[in-house]
């Protein structure tokens, strides 16, 4: 089982910038695909980004596509959310999620997630 702690959310203007990050304990070394969710009020739970264990692979929501930046440390078990350019529409619950032991698929499904993080306010004002 892995553990994830995110930290980093805020209330933000538009066009400002944040970086989440999440900290991952547990049985780590066989957690192949990590990412980013997010849930914005009254609605569902939605892929943001996600990025294998090498950091060489990437993938984004379009909604975030050329705004966020997903990357990760192995070594301090981290994974991190650059957020740039906030619009208003990002406002939402961010989640950490590590996909299931040895899985090396995209998490863009929910179905796919071994664990959750408890997660992280992000409100972006007008």
């Amino acid at each position: 089982q892995v553990q994830l702690v995110e930290s980093g959310g805020g209330l933000v203007q538009a066009g400002d910038s944040l970086r989440l990050s999440c900290a991952a304990s547990g049985r780590t070394s066989s957690t192949y695909v990590m990412g980013w969710f997010r849930q914005a009020p009254g609605k569902e739970r939605e892929f943001v980004a996600d990025i294998n264990w090498s950091g060489a692979s990437t993938s984004y929501a379009d909604s975030v596509k050329g705004r966020f930046a997903i990357s990760r440390d192995i070594i301090k078990k981290m994974v991190y959310l650059q957020m740039n350019s906030l619009k208003p529409e990002d406002t939402a619950v961010y989640y950490c999620a590590a996909g299931p032991p040895f899985y090396s698929g995209s998490l863009y499904s929910s179905s796919a997630i071994g664990s959750w993080g408890q997660g992280t306010q992000v409100t972006v004002s007008s």
